[in-house]
């Protein structure tokens, strides 16, 4: 053994003896009589340890028996120099202490060993090892400050140091421009990492330039190579006789497309006929898979992108158009391949029988959201006259989609489905990108329609192959986390509200216990009351992300066991993987080796699909928030009337009804010192009393607007 090995079993020995009081590294090479000139080799000793797991260090620095093995996780970075690291599993993430971090970067993955105590809230940890690095590029703006060197200011605000660009490394790069780096030294706490640019966006200022740096920095990818589109091209535009072979023929049935104006991507198609008795449902959607095959170059890159983006000024998709807005689409009057789901529903709403199917279609009409509202909503008697003479034959198809959809609705609120109506919003910009208007979307009969047979789909389809025992992806929503629940319920016992799980005198909540009923429940006691905005708000924060699973367990938020994404295989990854099997399964070619396969690459696609997704919704927030900044540039000391839409210790948020958020710092409140009541949610004044809570409407002036940042400051009117 040698003397390394050696001096390491005494130290493991030491530590692990009863006696043994935690020491500092000085202390141990007093007690150890270390040399000043092996204290070099103590200190590698000791590090080897604590990247074993055999050590940890207290939060004063010393070292002492680990309470357990290395956790792995995520590491996320904050510009102040510490961080946090997520771990799959583990409700709540670690706290990072800035000199704790172990020279980790932003996204890396990460080894860490927990540490003793609390200093806060959140348990800490030291990252004891970079197992691989999440960042290889950084976006930002370029600053020149001296001849020989620049710097990379990093457009994403976690990353606490600018990145060092030697001038033979810049490519031409000046003041201004918005450049990709590809980081070749990730530097330490003492030294900035350092880079090389590898792409020119264009100027800051520049139109488009501002939207692309996001797309760069979410890394999205945005062409298709070469060989994907000659692989694109190949592909018949046209559904051939031979296509249509063993499909069941549908094309006498009469169909629709009902989607938003812009829409051109058409992937669903809905049919719905009546007995005397009992509804025919058809949600008929595109075979994609006949057209993209399994493990194909244009198969590998769907995959990587796991889902489209829909970015404010631009559409990022998962399928060439050639293939997206073309034979795959489901347009009106031409023949197309389908997965059909064919449902018959009784006068409860409930599905009586169903029948999953290879089909061939032939939409009648191609039919937008507006239009459909138009008919059955709110025209006026000579707009619904002209719709009538237009859609004569197709008219009555819709009074009884409108029928059907409030049955299955019904159905869904009675079992306990939660309806979260939040606003969301369309931005309009003009020829350069610029935004010169924000409406909120707002939902109506017909997009009710289109939701409700969807989910009727979703949910058929998912049950069917769950007792099939068969590999899957499904769409899972946990039930919330218990500690959030709790909050809650103690919450809203302030106005008086409870849930029926969590009794007053409850003093212990299980999140098993809590039926989404009961939140869907306390929406509708509060709703049209001062508190719904507010409660409302904290009710879904205490949800749970949904996620792509291989175990079907069950959907809280929509009150069902079973669930999956398969009515829009053109946007979505695992939509495209489950009619693939599907497929085999209906062909009779799903044997006990394809079974195997399956099993064996489900549980990746349905993780990477995961976060496909949480990274598209991440860049289309940050794209939404970077337009409502630079609209709200043009209304600076304009005055508007908002809701508090969210209350913190460094002041209150204020939403205003065309969905833009901003924020009124906790200095700039009037009249009085405040402080946050975190168990009331409230902004409570020290000498008057006076409250600031979620929900309570407020008027304030724009103030100051931060591109950079993409941040709106608030002040209080009177």
């Amino acid at each position: 053994m040698d003397n390394f090995s050696k001096r390491k079993k005494v130290i493991s020995d030491l530590v692990n003896d009863p006696l043994y009081v935690p020491m500092k590294e000085k202390e141990l090479a007093s007690l150890l009589q270390v040399t000043r000139e092996n204290r070099e080799e103590l200190r590698e000793v000791l590090q080897a340890l604590l990247a074993e797991g055999k050590l940890m260090l207290t939060s004063k620095g010393k070292y002492m028996k680990s309470n357990g093995s290395l956790l792995t996780g995520t590491f996320i970075s904050n510009a102040k120099g510490f961080g946090f690291v997520e771990i799959e599993g583990r409700e709540e993430d670690l706290f990072i202490p800035e000199d704790k971090t172990g020279g980790a970067f932003h996204r890396d993955t990460v080894q860490v060993a927990l540490l003793p105590g609390h200093s806060g809230r959140r348990q800490e940890a030291q990252v004891m090892k970079v197992i691989a690095r999440g960042m290889t590029q950084v976006v930002g703006t370029f600053e020149r400050t001296r001849e020989n060197f620049g710097f990379v200011v990093p457009d994403n605000n976690k990353l606490a140091q600018d990145i060092f660009i030697p001038k033979e490394r810049s490519k031409g790069a000046v003041d201004g421009h918005k450049v990709v780096v590809e980081i070749t030294d990730y530097g330490t706490s003492l030294r900035n990492p350092e880079g090389k640019v590898v792409e020119i966006l264009g100027h800051l200022n520049d139109p488009g330039v501002d939207i692309m740096s996001i797309v760069r920095g979410y890394e999205l990818p945005v062409e298709f190579s070469e060989k994907i589109m000659n692989q694109v091209e190949r592909v018949s535009q046209e559904v051939s006789e031979a296509d249509c072979q063993g499909r069941r023929d549908l094309r006498g049935l009469h169909m629709v497309t009902i989607d938003g104006e812009d829409a051109k991507d058409l992937d669903d198609a809905v049919s719905l006929s009546f007995d005397g008795e009992k509804y025919h449902l058809g949600v008929h959607i595109a075979d994609v898979t006949n057209y993209v095959q399994e493990n194909s170059a244009l198969d590998r890159e769907a995959l990587k992108r796991g889902t489209s983006v829909y970015l404010v000024d631009r559409v990022i998709p998962m399928l060439p158009h050639a293939l997206s807005n073309g034979i795959c689409s489901l347009n009106a009057g031409v023949d197309r391949l389908a997965l059909s789901c064919l449902m018959t529903v009784d006068g409860q709403g409930e599905i009586t029988d169903y029948e999953i199917c290879e089909s061939v279609i032939r939409v009648d009409k191609r039919m937008s959201y507006n239009q459909v509202k138009a008919m059955l909503e709110d025209g006026t008697l000579v707009e619904r006259d002209q719709a009538y003479r237009q859609y004569a034959e197709l008219y009555p198809m819709f009074l009884l989609m409108r029928e059907l959809s409030a049955l299955l609705r019904q159905k869904r609120r009675k079992r306990g489905s939660i309806d979260f109506d939040f606003p969301e919003c369309k931005i309009v910009l003009d020829r350069d990108g610029h935004p010169v208007d924000i409406k909120p979307y707002e939902r109506n009969v017909a997009t009710d329609i289109i939701e409700d047979f969807m989910l009727a789909a979703n949910e058929t389809v998912a049950q069917h192959f769950y007792w099939m025992e068969l590999p899957f992806v499904y769409r899972v929503h946990d039930v919330p986390d218990e500690e959030r629940i709790l909050k809650l319920s103690t919450f809203i016992n302030n106005f008086g509200y409870y849930m029926k799980s969590i009794g007053k005198a409850k003093s212990k909540v299980s999140s098993e216990e809590i039926h989404p009923k009961e939140i869907q429940k306390l929406l509708a006691k509060v709703a049209g009351t001062p508190e719904e905005a507010m409660i409302s708000r904290l009710a879904l924060r205490s949800m749970k992300q949904a996620k792509y699973s291989i175990e079907c367990t069950g959907h809280f938020g929509l009150a069902c066991q079973y669930y999956c994404h398969f009515t829009s295989p053109i946007r979505r990854y695992p939509d495209l993987q489950i009619h693939r099997i599907i497929r085999e399964q209906l062909r009779g070619r799903l044997g006990e080796e394809r079974i195997l396969h399956y099993r064996g690459i489900l549980p990746e696609v349905a993780k990477h699909s995961s976060e496909t997704e949480r990274r598209a919704d991440e860049a289309e927030r940050e794209t939404d928030k970077l337009k409502k900044v630079e609209y709200m540039e043009d209304h600076l000391d304009e005055c508007f009337e908002g809701v508090i839409s969210g209350v913190t210790g460094w002041g209150i948020y204020v939403e205003l009804p065309n969905t833009v958020e901003g924020l009124v710092h906790i200095s700039k409140l009037p009249g009085d010192y405040y402080y946050f009541d975190e168990g009331k949610y409230e902004m409570v004044g020290e000498a008057t009393g006076r409250t600031y809570k979620l929900g309570m409407p407020v008027k304030v002036r724009v103030e100051n607007c931060d591109r950079f940042n993409r941040t709106i400051d608030f002040a209080l009117e009177d």
